[in-house]
Formats: structure tokens, sequence, C-alpha cells
């Protein structure tokens, strides 16, 4: 079974880390997002991926020239134009000849979701589509979906407001929404206008839904979207804090081949190989790019840095800031919930 890989977005919320790379290319522990998104889909039988790309194309083509990511063999289709999700699907699959069932995933959802068991609830279902659902506490940034107790969805709505909200499905406790992986029948691209961009959660899946013809798989396994700062902070700390078990982070330790002043204090952080860490800095739940420099006395708590950062002496930077890469904060800069430059 071929796997389209949406990775096309323009990573708005993740700037200025994505001002100069995809959000799928960010490292994760050292590694691209892609890579353990490719390694998942191995594990599970996926032999070839289709990148649906749009910003920043070549920076895939470029960081694996031989038509491989792992063990995955990968082929492109680059929109000429943005199309929205589901013209991304159509436009991806009509370009690499698609014509039976095949896997969509979102390119910055991470997790341990059992995707043959996504395959066989199609199967059995009959429907046009099967989308993975996620049991959450809060549904109101994702897609609500409420399902019959056999499975089929009786409703889809995209980022609910609160006051919308049912009550939980027969099938969980917590309100289940769009977990952004889906089964679809070569079937759903005829439903997707080929002149305009569509929308795959906002009007196919609604459409689906009211024809009887999408199911919902719930799995509560480890799933993050990982489109904002904390939740990019959170998917490398959960691989180091061992909140992922089934993904193996391959470094020994959270230090990655760094220079680090005996008097520095480093806690629970990915640290870019080549950096330099000063005397009495402190970095705590961070994340840093390659070859930064934390000079003297300086704080990075709950951050983010590009490639290439120099944080100035007893500078202080907090509550989810994020870096370009490249920038410098100046000596005894604060910056809280700060993006440098601004996004």
């Amino acid at each position: 079974m071929k796997a389209i890989l949406l990775l096309g977005g323009f990573g708005t919320r993740l700037r200025p880390l994505t001002g100069d790379i995809p959000k799928q290319m960010l490292p994760v522990c050292g590694r691209p997002m892609i890579e353990w998104v490719c390694e998942h889909l191995a594990r599970h039988g996926v032999s070839q991926v289709v990148l649906s790309l749009g910003y920043r194309a070549e920076a895939f083509t470029a960081a694996y020239p031989r038509g491989r990511i792992g063990q995955l063999a990968y082929e492109v289709a680059v929109e000429p134009e943005p199309r929205g999700t589901a013209g991304a699907v159509r436009f991806a699959a009509e370009a690499t000849g698609i014509d039976s069932p095949f896997l969509v995933l979102n390119g910055d959802v991470l997790t341990d979701l059992d995707i043959g068991a996504l395959v066989s609830c199609h199967a059995e279902m009959g429907t046009e589509a099967t989308i993975a659902l996620q049991p959450v506490d809060d549904p109101t940034p994702y897609g609500l979906v409420v399902t019959d107790p056999s499975g089929r969805v009786l409703s889809f709505s995209e980022k609910p407001e609160p006051g919308a909200l049912p009550r939980p499905g027969p099938r969980s406790d917590r309100p289940t929404i769009n977990a952004g992986t889906y089964v679809l029948t070569p079937a759903v691209l005829d439903r997707i206008p080929a002149d305009r961009a569509v929308s795959i959660e906002r009007e196919v899946f609604t459409r689906l839904a009211a024809d009887g013809m999408l199911a919902g798989s719930v799995s509560d396994s480890y799933w993050l979207d990982t489109g904002t700062p904390q939740q990019y902070l959170a998917a490398n700390l959960d691989l180091l804090e061992g909140r992922r078990p089934r993904a193996r982070v391959v470094d020994s330790g959270d230090v990655l081949d760094a220079d680090i002043d005996p008097d520095a204090c480093v806690r629970t952080s990915v640290i870019g190989s080549g950096s330099e860490i000063g005397s009495g800095a402190v970095v705590q739940r961070s994340v840093l790019g390659q070859g930064c420099r934390i000079e003297a006395g300086a704080v990075v708590c709950d951050t983010a840095l590009g490639a290439g950062v120099t944080v100035g002496a007893a500078a202080i930077l907090t509550e989810y800031s994020v870096v370009g890469s490249g920038e410098y904060v100046v000596p005894g800069a604060r910056l809280r919930a700060v993006r440098q430059p601004a996004a």
C-alpha cells in the first residue's frame, strides 16, 4: 500500500524556525521529523511514499537525493499552486498513478498508531474512507468526530466552538478527533473538484459522513501534532524521557557532540552537534540546533533555537521563546514567549 505524506504547509505557527526549512525537516532528537514518520510507516509494512510538496520542496529532494528516506522509496508530487488538503491528495494520487486504496498522513503528526489495524478496520467497514481517531480532553483545536457504535461517522466538525461540543461518542469516554491518518479509496478522488483549493476536513469528510461513507477507528496510542513551539519541544522531550516507548533515540544521551563547560548546567535538552555552552550557563527543557553558542551565565529554558544561534552572556530565554537560525540574542536580553526575528 502506498502512503501520501502531506508536506506542503508553510509551518506558520513554528516561525521563525521554519523561515528557511520546511516543518517536517526540523530535527527531532537530531533526526529530521520526516525520518521518524517514515520509520513508523516502514515498521507497518508500507514500502513506498509519495511526498506531496509545496513550500521549499527542494529541501526534501536535496536531503534525500537517492530517492529513499530510510527504508522507504519515495516519489514526489509538487503542487504548482496551493490546492488545499484534499486538492493536494488528488494531485499527488493522479501524478503517481494511484488506483487502489491508499494511506494519507499529515506529515507533522508523530504517532505510534497501529496502521495495520486501521487498514483492517477500513476493509471491514466497506466505506470510501476510514480515519484514525484519537481521544483527547479538548477537541477544539482539531476536528471533532462522532461515531455510532459500529464506527461509522455520524458527524465531522473541524475546529468546533466550545459551546457546540456534543457529548462523547459511545466508543470513548473522551471526545475523539481526527488524528491525521486516513485510508482512502480512489472513489474519494472523484469527490474532490480539480479546479480550486479543497479542504479534505471541511468539505470532503463532511460530505462522506453525510452519505454514510466515512468510518472512524479509535486508538489511544501515542499521538502528537507538532505544529506549535510547545508541541515541537514536546516531540523532542517525549523521546528523551521515554514517553514514546516505541520510538528509539539512537544516541544514548541527550547531548550530541557539544562543547559544554564543566560549570554549565544542561538538563533534559537536545543540544545540536558543534554547539558550545559557556560557564554558568543553564539549558533546560530546550532544543538547540547545530552550532549554537550559549555564552557565560545565559539561561535557555523551554525554548527552541535554530541552527547557529548565539545567546549572549547573561541573557534569559523562557516560556517557549523561539529564535531563528543564525540570530544573535544580545547579552542581558530578556525573552519571554518571544520570537526572534518576529514571525
